[in-house]
């Protein structure tokens, strides 16, 4: 089906385009010069767009906690949120670490409409001891590996793990705190959390971690992907390892800049993340590292959790935000302190750099409207969990269209 995408404003090259019609072929997306029949039309001014969204940290339930997302519904939160990719986290039960979890994934997920990038467990049940069989999954098309919500803190395994994804230039991603100086921690370790009487996690605890991998990748090569970075010190060893040549991404999750840790005052569990919000400097550093290209990404960091695990006391409750659907209000809100640019930029041109993905035609798009209003509740909600600060608020930003590979969707609830 031929469609007419009409007076639509394309974000590209670190430009809002004027106004524009498009014509979408079925294959790919291209300026309109009234050359081609067209089956539909849709009026999309006011709306914008760019290439497909892609998100590189998306947690999901499935298989072993079903109860909390499924790859339907995650697949579904996905096109809601106008991801067009998505890297999945291996912490499920069994963890993604052979070939048949990977087979698994696979056929679980070959019919929804985002296209969803596997990371493997570089060790066993994501312990941090053994290796998996990494060159053995790779031979079935996976090439990140990571021990997703846990941090490869051996440093003998980091070393062996970087050493073999040379073999097939694959990616570690890697969120980097040492776990013993984070140990017991609910939130930043700083004055919120002295006043609260809550133990702390450290900015130490990151920084220590990120420039002790660094110190590693500069002796074995090999590329490290640092996910979910928090902390100032962290971003400045980072800007330093891209200056001196290794290869070294980042990202931060987009709520990160939301949030400081002092909003934890009502002890909403919601707000209970890993890394925590931390204070005004740390995000400071976090928007300078956006702007000047040390961070590549922004990720929606979603972690699903069930009911009982968030309503409980503070510091029993599980971390981790859902954090899919609320993606694009969010951006909202930082629009005009970065700019929708600099933001397209982050979840297209850079988490692709990130994938090692060629540029190619442009055969894919997220099209949204910055201003629509929409109630985000148990109706309007996709994933089987609900644990965001933003549920039963009305939010500003919605998405539109996405157009992936082919196909093409109209988000119209």
């Amino acid at each position: 089906m031929s469609i007419l995408l009409k007076s639509l404003q394309l974000i590209s090259n670190g430009t809002i385009e004027n106004p524009k019609d498009y014509f979408y072929d079925g294959k790919e997306i291209r300026v309109y010069n009234g050359e081609s029949k067209i089956d539909r039309e849709i009026d999309c001014e006011g709306w914008l767009a760019s290439k497909g969204w892609i998100d590189l940290r998306c947690g999901v339930g499935e298989p072993g906690y079903e109860y909390i997302e499924t790859f339907e519904s995650l697949g579904e939160s996905l096109k809601k949120s106008g991801f067009s990719q998505a890297v999945i986290l291996p912490n499920t039960n069994p963890v993604i670490q052979s070939k048949n979890e990977v087979a698994f994934v696979k056929n679980k997920t070959q019919d929804i409409f985002s296209k969803i990038h596997i990371m493997a467990s570089a060790t066993k049940d994501s312990k941090g001891e053994d290796l998996t069989e990494i060159l053995d999954i790779h031979h079935q098309g996976v090439n990140i590996f990571g021990d997703g919500l846990v941090p490869l803190s051996n440093s003998d395994r980091l070393m062996k793990v970087l050493q073999y994804l040379q073999k097939f230039d694959g990616v570690l991603f890697d969120q980097s705190f040492d776990p013993l100086l984070a140990i017991f921690g609910q939130m930043h370790e700083g004055h919120t959390s002295t006043r609260l009487g809550i133990k702390g996690i450290p900015s130490l605890a990151e920084e220590v971690a990120i420039q002790k991998n660094i110190e590693i990748l500069r002796y074995t090569g090999g590329s490290i992907h640092f996910q979910t970075v928090s902390t100032s010190k962290g971003i400045e060893e980072i800007r330093k390892a891209k200056q001196e040549g290794l290869q070294v991404t980042a990202d931060v999750s987009l709520y990160q800049l939301l949030f400081l840790d002092e909003d934890l005052f009502d002890f909403d569990t919601n707000l209970k993340v890993n890394p925590p919000f931390r204070g005004k400097k740390e995000r400071a550093a976090l928007i300078d590292g956006l702007k000047d290209g040390t961070i590549d990404a922004l990720v929606s960091n979603h972690i699903p959790q069930d009911w009982d695990s968030k309503h409980m006391e503070f510091d029993l409750a599980s971390f981790g935000m859902a954090g899919l659907q609320a993606f694009l209000p969010g951006m909202v809100k930082l629009e005009e302190e970065l700019g929708w640019p600099l933001l397209v930029e982050k979840i297209t041109e850079g988490p692709s750099k990130v994938l090692r993905q060629k540029e190619t035609k442009l055969d894919s798009l997220t099209i949204f409207d910055p201003n629509e209003e929409w109630d985000f509740d148990r109706h309007t909600n996709k994933s089987l969990s609900f644990n965001s600060p933003y549920f039963n608020q009305t939010l500003k930003g919605k998405v539109k269209v996405v157009i992936s590979e082919g196909k093409i969707e109209e988000i119209n609830d």
